[in-house]
């Protein structure tokens, strides 16, 4: 039992499906995390400082995120043809020269450009697993790296992975010495922490340059003797997409309405300052990641489909008395367990689209599915920026949970015929083959033995 407990506990902290790649993009995810949660805290704030009302924020959101998308749709498209690697360096270098910029300025034409450029703004730092446009590249090569039977729980370390960075990002909001300055004043205070997300998206992109990955084949000649890159749409997951698309918008219209405007939300109804928000994001990020990583298990006993379509009702739901909370302290709570709740679902989806497309299509699929999400997350600021200033603070949001309750209506009507590849192997092994996995899964925490294809396969 003594010579036990120590391989348990590697094999708990690095399991046997861990390889080089995989460490590199997990420690890659970690600083970028790191950068993306202290820009949640700080920007928000910072516009609104610098003169930005809600409507002039709304149409900040709508620039960042028609830009993201169209980011991330080259990306996608491309990275299926040239690799993965080269945007997983080069983004997060660009985000890194973006922060220098805001460091400096309170330009607010060039805080357009370099909030494009740079993707910030689009969520709270409460929010763990949106690193970025190169998402697409990152999903597609993790999966290229991770066995299906290990796909949710390689997921879920990410998401863990964020948590962890966006615990860190979150406390460095405490570098801004205030929040109650303007102009230039402003532009100083909050210096120390745009340098410092500059600082961590740079060491992203340089821990993804010890990235491995096997050359692609080249494009054909042309016949002029010239290769030439095209971006085709995908075909073999057609099927897919079409879906994806259906429930991504609904998703998207939600997260457009309520992500981007929480901070912000916080500022204006209770005067939270980026100290104070950064802490309750500090908080939410710390406790939040051992729910990613019970996601997997979540997965295997209810089934992934109902599991994303429970934890989605579930966030819809809490919005509500969050927005109608009567103190700071009250909404930061019900945000907490509503955190919680998001950790479960976010590697599980993104793990089940990339998990059904094709294999010559995971990048692109990745990409286009979230192109309807990413046009409505451009329009619906604009929506919230309005009722905002013309309604009330608490309308925007709960419009949002009811986006977001017929997002998890639409995946389970959409999905449910549709199981994983990992479970579509279990029910074909049998009835039985469910305590196998949990056995299997058992030894291999404890000895730190693989687990053997051959015990969900049947």
């Amino acid at each position: 039992m003594g010579r036990r407990a120590p391989a348990g506990l590697r094999t708990a902290l690095v399991p046997v499906w861990w390889g080089r790649n995989y460490g590199v993009v997990f420690a890659a995810r970690v600083a970028m995390s790191v950068g993306r949660a202290l820009a949640g805290v700080v920007a928000p704030i910072y516009l609104a400082l610098e003169g930005f009302g809600a409507f002039e924020l709304s149409l900040y959101v709508l620039v960042v995120a028609a830009a993201s998308a169209v980011m991330s749709t080259i990306i996608g498209l491309s990275s299926d043809r040239v690799g993965r690697r080269p945007y997983l360096i080069g983004v997060p270098l660009l985000t890194a020269g973006a922060a220098v910029g805001f460091a400096f300025t309170g330009s607010a034409p060039l805080l357009f450009v370099l909030g494009a450029l740079g993707s910030f703004g689009r969520g709270a730092g409460a929010g763990a697993g949106a690193v970025g446009p190169y998402q697409p590249a990152e999903a597609a090569f993790v999966t290229e790296n991770i066995t299906a039977e290990h796909r949710n729980a390689g997921f879920g370390r990410l998401t863990f992975g964020s948590s962890l960075g966006a615990s860190v990002g979150s406390l460095l909001g405490l570098l801004v010495s205030s929040s109650d300055a303007h102009g230039a004043a402003a532009t100083a205070a909050f210096r120390p922490a745009f340098l410092a997300i500059a600082a961590a998206s740079a060491l992203a992109g340089l821990f993804a340059v010890w990235l491995s990955e096997p050359r692609r084949p080249q494009a054909k000649a042309t016949p002029s003797g010239r290769g030439r890159l095209r971006l085709r749409l995908p075909r073999k997951s057609r099927w897919l997409l079409y879906r994806l698309w259906v429930t991504n918008t609904l998703n998207g219209m939600a997260i457009g309405m309520f992500g981007p405007f929480v901070t912000y939300w916080l500022y204006r109804r209770f005067g939270a300052g980026a100290a104070e928000v950064g802490v309750l994001y500090a908080v939410i990020n710390a406790a939040t990641m051992a729910s990613s990583l019970s996601a997997a298990g979540l997965a295997r006993r209810w089934g992934l489909v109902r599991t994303v379509g429970v934890v989605r009702t579930a966030q819809a739901v809490l919005i509500v008395p969050m927005v109608l909370a009567p103190s700071f302290a009250f909404a930061g709570g019900i945000y907490f367990v509503r955190m919680i709740v998001q950790r479960i679902g976010l590697p599980l989806r993104q793990s089940y689209a990339i998990g059904l497309a094709h294999p010559d299509e995971r990048a692109s699929v990745t990409a286009l599915s979230n192109v309807p999400s990413q046009l409505a997350m451009s329009v619906s600021p604009l929506l919230t920026g309005y009722l905002f200033e013309a309604v009330s603070l608490s309308l925007p949001f709960e419009v949002a949970a009811l986006l977001q309750f017929a997002n998890a209506t639409s995946f389970w009507a959409l999905f449910r015929g549709h199981p994983p590849e990992e479970e579509r192997a279990v029910a074909a092994a049998g009835p039985t083959a469910w305590a196998l996995v949990d056995g299997a899964t058992n030894a291999a925490d404890a000895d730190g033995a693989p687990i053997e294809r051959g015990t969900i396969e049947g």
